[in-house]
């Protein structure tokens, strides 16, 4: 199902299909070397989509919501990888286009050269905290030294590290007892990348360690103060299961590519016409229609509202509705094809190993049905 609503976003998805032909067609080489798709997110700059998420007031095309969520899925079809490493940096950009937190000046100097490619996205995660969204206090600190922030610390997860030119760190405040964003510059002195990402999973987004040593930054690069333990409604984060749903569409596609394709010798014709298989693909279908909806359903709603604040839970329950769904696909997938999808050249026990990264995505399950489970109980008592 096409979920396109105009000539316009259909020309642009077909834009990004072709881009996503060619993603697929290495996506097989990276995950086995455990390298990072340098070509496709060259190709992405090229065509100018690092910049789509930007107010046209900045001179990107200030795509909507639903629309980033279109082209991510479809990216996503082609490698999994580069679609949630981009995902990022293009939900970044997104969210501070709309929100305009930062210095003025400062926000003029990372657009201009956004505009030329440059790539953004926060370090976050640390190795004692976990996960941000659980409301733990970074490691990393920043203290205000002779007209300076001085920042030292170390951040896991950091995608798309191979590639980035400016970092968005969370860090402590000892002075103020505060949470704060520094924008840092990729080139400043005392930050450096260790490769430690090696994983089974997404192993192409480049989530590599970020070193901070008596790293030295402007005073104007204190772009933000956060609170860790309110975490605020992010529609954005929708590229998250945007992403698990392109993969678990590529799935798919193989499993009923192979399903009328294959004629073993006990049956006449395809095993497309078997009952069971019949009865697989119309549980992947069924799968997919009711996550889609719901996602594109919630991002257009997300759109369209003023009081954004009252989605925080429908945004957690796509995000978990999607990504399960989604292994369920590329489990039914799997069955399709038999045994042939365990080998290394078949692409389903790439997409197998790439779906479970979705379960440690945030927000985690166990958050999102205890938010659910808490705003109804809050709507008994009011």
């Amino acid at each position: 199902m096409n979920f396109a609503r105009t000539k316009e976003e259909q020309d642009r998805l077909e834009q990004i299909g072709e881009l996503a032909v060619r993603f697929s067609e290495r996506a097989g080489k990276i995950d086995e070397a455990g390298d990072f798709p340098y070509e496709n997110m060259e190709d992405l700059k090229k065509a100018g989509y690092t910049t789509w998420t930007l107010d046209k007031e900045f001179g990107g095309k200030g795509i909507s919501l639903y629309e980033f969520l279109l082209y991510q899925e479809k990216i996503a079809e082609g490698d999994g990888s580069t679609a949630l490493a981009i995902g990022w940096h293009m939900g970044t950009m997104m969210d501070l286009s709309t929100r305009r937190p930062w210095n003025q000046n400062v926000w003029k100097e990372v657009v201009e050269k956004v505009k030329k490619g440059a790539l953004i996205n926060t370090a976050a995660t640390e190795p004692q905290t976990g996960s941000p969204t659980r409301g733990g206090l970074p490691q990393t600190t920043a203290v205000f030294e002779n007209g300076q922030w001085v920042i030292n610390g170390r951040k896991t997860h950091t995608t798309l590290s191979p590639v980035l030119d400016f970092i968005l760190v969370k860090a402590y405040i000892p002075q103020r007892k505060k949470v704060g964003i520094f924008l840092i510059p990729k080139e400043t002195k005392g930050v450096s990348v260790e490769e430690t990402w090696n994983t089974i999973s997404m192993r192409g987004t480049g989530s590599h360690d970020l070193l901070l040593k008596d790293v030295r930054i402007d005073e104007k690069y204190f772009v933000e103060t956060v609170d860790p333990v309110n975490n605020q409604s992010a529609g954005w984060l929708l590229h998250i299961p945007a992403c698990y749903l392109g993969i678990a569409g590529a799935a798919r596609n193989y499993a009923l590519r192979f399903s009328t394709e294959y004629s073993p010798n006990s049956i006449e014709g395809t095993i497309s016409d078997l009952p069971n298989i019949r009865h697989l693909i119309g549980q992947m279908e069924l799968e997919l229609l009711q996550a889609r909806t719901f996602m594109y359903a919630i991002a257009e709603k997300w759109d369209r509202s003023e009081s954004k604040v009252e989605l925080q839970a429908a945004l957690g329950a796509v995000k978990h509705v999607a990504v399960n769904a989604s292994i369920r696909v590329v489990d039914a997938a799997m069955r399709i094809a038999g045994s042939k999808s365990l080998f290394f050249e078949n692409p389903l026990q790439r997409y197998y190993r790439d779906i479970r990264a979705g379960l440690h995505n945030p927000p985690m399950d166990d958050a999102v049905i205890a938010m659910l489970a808490q705003k109804a109980l809050d709507g008994i008592q009011n």
